[in-house]
């Protein structure tokens, strides 16, 4: 509060002295010090809201060890463990009964008294950080002009003092699938985690693949009629102009190898080098799409440029689940809080979806790619107890947002389960996790780092508590 004080008067003295010294009689005078008053007291409600932001930050590397004494231990891949987890400099270093505990790990205990522990959840597919009011366009920064936009890179727009990603971290989301829309192809995608100072702090794993969204293949008669639009409709078939782009993509591809091939190619072409890691399979190709005719032609499109390739939306993925576990291909299925597709389903079809691709063998995690999702990503552990009501174990379904979204992000190796060597991304529930009503997530660990699980939504809601003397 002195340095804020301080602060104020040096803004105000300053103010005073630039006003004065163009001052030249006392009539001017008068006028320049009711002006200046006025302009001081602006200036102190300015500066009275730059110092008065949340005392949140960043917490620093974890040095030495922690021990999570007497929890219920959900690893991620469907095991549960009686016993303690030990976690040094940001990595798990042990993880198992008590009795086997070594005696350097005894000295910094936390007992957990039988609560909780699982890996930190992972929120795919998402613009968390790109956009923060939805209503305001100058906070979007997650699209570009132009249909191919293949060197746009999402990460370097993550704005990691978004207000919204603390409200992940107290649901125990602890990374994030950042990626770019707009465009036929968008850009690249990141991994990152969710505290940090800045975008290459945040960096879990940078690029990890290209976005591709697929034009759609059906033919949508317009609902409110009558205008240009529906002129236009029976001028140009739209599935029709939806191939056609398609083929455009293709096309692009075909050159972006025949391009590759050269081992100096010049003159260089940033949007053949952005896709690079496509041919040499270091990343993935997310193709956005969710009816069966548009999933086939990413599996066409995976067999022709032999891409790792993944389905995000993928609404009708049930139908051809065995034809995508046969050609290896995984999918980030859209919220299954949502209607079904087609009048023709049942209507509890998006919450059986995860157990029909379980059941089939396929890869698949949840997001929330919804126009809106960035907020909603706090829903995630509660979307994935929804599919566990309707077809998949307690355990299928947290795997399902731990350990399934770290392969098909390609960070299992580092994040995703509770296992030693990995990252010690850990998070303490009082309750079920999965569960809306015992969800009370009472600590965070990211890389070790015990986090802030304050928000600016709790604190609001302790600000009128104490204003209407709620207690």
């Amino acid at each position: 509060m002195l340095q804020k004080n301080k602060d104020t008067q040096k803004y105000n003295n300053l103010l005073c002295a630039s006003v004065f010294s163009v001052a030249k009689n006392n009539n001017m005078k008068k006028i320049i010090i009711k002006s200046t008053l006025l302009l001081s007291a602006i200036v102190g409600v300015f500066t009275n809201n730059v110092f008065a932001q949340e005392n949140m930050h960043p917490t620093p590397p974890q040095t030495g060890s922690t021990t999570l004494a007497n929890g219920v231990i959900h690893v991620g891949n469907g095991q549960i463990i009686n016993g303690d987890i030990v976690f040094e400099n940001g990595k798990i270093v042990y993880i198992g009964s008590p009795e086997t505990l070594p005696a350097e790990y005894t000295k910094t205990v936390i007992d957990l008294k039988g609560k909780q522990v699982y890996p930190g959840l992972i929120a795919t597919s998402t613009n968390l950080g790109l956009i923060e009011v939805s209503s305001v366009r100058s906070t979007f920064d997650y699209t570009e002009l132009g249909d191919i936009n293949t060197s746009i890179r999402a990460l370097v727009a993550y704005n990691t003092d978004s207000k919204v990603i603390n409200t992940l971290r107290c649901n125990g989301v602890v990374l994030a699938h950042i990626v770019p829309r707009g465009g036929i192809i968008s850009g690249s995608s990141s991994v990152v985690q969710l505290d940090a100072w800045n975008w290459e702090d945040a960096a879990y794993k940078a690029d990890n693949g290209i976005h591709f969204n697929m034009p759609a293949l059906v033919n949508r008669p317009n609902q409110f009629g009558g205008g240009r639009r529906r002129q236009n409709a029976e001028q140009e078939d739209p599935v029709k102009a939806g191939l056609d782009r398609i083929e455009n993509i293709r096309k692009f591809f075909r050159e972006a190898k025949a391009y590759l091939a050269n081992t100096n190619p010049s003159p260089v072409n940033l949007k053949f080098e952005a896709v690079k890691g496509l041919f040499n399979k270091t990343q993935t190709l997310f193709v956005h799409c969710d009816l069966v005719k548009e999933m086939m032609i990413a599996i066409d499109f995976a067999k022709e440029f032999g891409f790792k390739t993944v389905i995000v939306g993928g609404s009708d993925s049930w139908i051809i689940a065995d034809i995508l576990r046969e050609n290896n291909m995984a999918v980030i299925l859209s919220e299954p809080h949502s209607l079904p597709s087609t009048d023709d389903d049942d209507v509890d079809q998006p919450y059986k979806t995860g157990a029909a691709l379980q059941r089939a063998g396929v890869l698949f995690t949840i997001c929330m790619d919804a126009g809106d999702g960035y907020w909603q990503q706090r829903n995630l552990p509660f979307e994935a107890g929804t599919m566990a009501a309707y077809g998949l174990t307690k355990e299928e379904a947290l795997s399902s947002v731990t350990l399934n979204a770290a392969k098909i992000l390609g960070i299992d190796d580092k994040a995703g389960s509770l296992e030693k060597g990995k990252d010690a991304n850990i998070v303490v529930c009082d309750g079920d996790i999965l569960d809306m009503k015992s969800n009370l997530v009472t600590q965070v660990f990211i890389q070790g780092r015990e986090i802030n699980l304050d928000n600016k939504q709790k604190q609001l809601f302790e600000r009128y508590k104490y204003k209407y003397g709620i207690k």
